[in-house]
């Protein structure tokens, strides 16, 4: 009897289990509505008590419970006395916890969030060290600017002075990064640009203001972190670092990069040791941004034709369109500093074919016509002109990048003081809204103006 009563219990339970679980499914589902109709229509404090109900019975349910629950939690904290702020704060972190337990994805930028928040909460700079790490060895890219700014100046107080190594290394990493980011909103800018005009939604012209705002905190970071480093980032600095791991790095690519890069943007490449380091990266990695850097050595030695032919080749490799404007700007770039202008330009000018946004193209063209305006120009006025040349390109680089303002700002307004006054024109009697032809190599027709 005692059996035959514990088998029907048994089949009571396995019968009655499946009823258990679909009511408890149905329950957090409909919790989880109410609390995301009231999220929805911003009512958060009427979202508290569902969305909490899910947490605390179906925190498998849905990913938004965590995505807007953090809203809901940080209204909380937003409005707590001040006895219950630990306790809100403490709400916020359960929430980041929660997310990251039962949703074990996009960590680095959870984890970015909470070095954040953390840092809001007064954390000491330590705490918020070990979140920003946390987020930087997952996924550099998906850390906010600010951020990225931050972690860099922690490792670079902690280690300037005793490991400069990891200094240049986490930089390294870090402008890789930004890079990455910086090609994606680019491309992504690109796209909206290509579409019509006059029909572009409102959708389209909100996504690319945001993304070209994500730009230039890029842009300000990039130029923050270049300024923090600038201290330990010399020629004298870099080339005995470069020898010191020289040996023990000279299969490594990547290394063979980062050091070839450091020194060709710091302006290293005088020293024979950049053609050891950009000798060696060829032949450990025959890539199209290693071939040109040989390509640039290649010229410095007076090897033109050789030199032409692995800037052509470091192209052709090249699929992505982007990487392939990099490419050619700094082919650019290489030929400027070899003071062949003209075909510098012809190559900024290609590299712009492929990323009609890179500002910076139009900025090298900008330079060169500011450095040639006493060879282009034979009185004060027809020097001056040129400069109205150089105005036009840096104001053009900040038309299509805005991210590059800052930048673009800086040659702007030098170039604005260089022109003719009202009083030069006057005596040259030129008018001002006349075309005005330059010579040179620049060979282009501009619009007359003066700096009054």
């Amino acid at each position: 009897m005692k059996k035959a009563i514990q088998i029907l219990a048994l089949l009571f339970f396995i019968l009655s289990a499946p009823v258990a679980f679909s009511q408890a499914d149905a329950d957090c589902n409909i919790k989880y509505n109410l609390f995301k109709g009231d999220y929805q229509a911003k009512k958060y404090d009427a979202a508290y008590e569902n969305w909490m109900w899910c947490m605390d019975n179906c925190p498998t349910l849905s990913v938004n419970i965590y995505k807007f629950g953090i809203k809901i939690a940080e209204h909380k904290l937003e409005n707590a006395s001040v006895s219950e702020k630990a306790a809100a704060a403490n709400l916020v972190m359960r929430v980041y916890n929660q997310r990251l337990e039962h949703f074990p994805k996009d960590f680095a930028d959870i984890y970015d969030k909470i070095a954040t928040f953390k840092a809001e909460q007064g954390a000491s700079e330590e705490e918020v060290y070990v979140w920003l790490e946390k987020a930087f060895k997952e996924d550099a890219t998906e850390m906010g600017s600010k951020n990225i700014y931050t972690y860099f100046d922690i490792i670079l107080k902690k280690n300037k002075d005793t490991n400069a190594q990891i200094v240049f290394d986490t930089y390294d990493q870090v402008g890789e990064g930004i890079e990455l980011k910086r090609e994606a909103y680019s491309k992504k800018i690109e796209e909206i640009n290509a579409k019509d005009s006059t029909t572009l939604s409102a959708k389209d012209k909100k996504r690319r203001g945001d993304y070209q705002q994500i730009l230039t905190n890029l842009s300000i970071v990039e130029g923050g972190l270049d300024s923090k480093i600038s201290e330990i980032s010399t020629c004298e600095n870099l080339i005995p670092l470069n020898k010191k791991y020289f040996e023990e790095k000279k299969n490594d690519a990547v290394w063979l990069k980062r050091a070839v890069s450091r020194m060709y943007n710091k302006e290293c490449t005088d020293d024979s040791f950049y053609d050891t380091l950009v000798e060696a990266y060829v032949k450990a990695d025959p890539s199209p941004q290693a071939s040109v850097f040989y390509a640039g050595i290649l010229m410095k030695n007076g090897e033109t034709n050789k030199a032409m032919e692995y800037f052509k080749k470091a192209v052709d490799q090249e699929t992505d369109s982007y990487k392939k404007a990099k490419y050619l700007l700094t082919i650019g770039q290489i030929l400027s500093k070899q003071g062949r202008k003209g075909e510098a330009r012809i190559y900024a000018y290609k590299a712009l074919e492929y990323a009609p946004t890179m500002g910076r193209a139009y900025l090298l063209i900008a330079g060169m016509y500011a450095s040639s305006a006493n060879s282009c120009g034979t009185d004060v006025v027809s020097k001056r002109m040129v400069y109205v040349a150089a105005l036009n390109k840096a104001l053009k680089a900040k038309s299509v990048d805005p991210s590059i303002s800052g930048m673009a700002n800086k040659y702007i307004n030098s170039y604005s003081e260089n022109l003719p006054s009202k009083k030069d024109l006057f005596a040259a009697a030129i008018d001002e809204g006349t075309t005005h032809k330059i010579g040179c190599w620049i060979n282009e027709t501009v619009r007359v103006q003066s700096k009054d």
